[in-house]
């Protein structure tokens, strides 16, 4: 089963009733649910726990998000940090937890597709998986 990284701002696309990419995220996750399971990094994850500290999402509604559609969580570890630099360095635009994330994607042999509202995520060179990008 296809695998797919949800970037930060996705998960908050679905969460948030009120985000512009609330209606295109929950369609986007719908239609890619029956075949494709989801993933998110660690990075996202704690993007989102920041938001919940800041009284943004409830922290019920957080973790049941994780527990009912988020199959795997992704690690960074020295391999991501490292592919991080790189992708980094390659395109200096790109913000750290960016790369991070793309570098999770990007190393995990199932993910296929990285879906993301950041337009500039889909201009990084040489990854192994593709970006999608939504768009209200």
């Amino acid at each position: 089963m296809a695998l797919i990284l949800l970037d930060t701002t996705a998960i908050v696309g679905f969460l948030d009733r009120d985000d512009a990419l609330h209606e295109v995220t929950v369609t986007a996750l719908k239609a890619a649910g029956a075949k494709s399971s989801f993933a998110a990094s660690a990075v996202s994850y704690a993007e989102i726990m920041t938001g919940v500290a800041l009284g943004q999402h409830q922290q019920d509604v957080v973790d049941g998000f994780f527990a009912d559609l988020v199959r795997e969580l992704l690690p960074v570890d020295r391999a991501v940090a490292a592919r991080a630099g790189v992708l980094r360095g390659r395109r200096r635009s790109l913000r750290m937890p960016d790369a991070l994330i793309l570098a999770s994607a990007d190393l995990h042999e199932d993910v296929e597709t990285v879906l993301c509202a950041d337009g500039d995520w889909p201009k990084v060179q040489g990854l192994s998986c593709r970006v999608e990008l939504l768009r209200p």
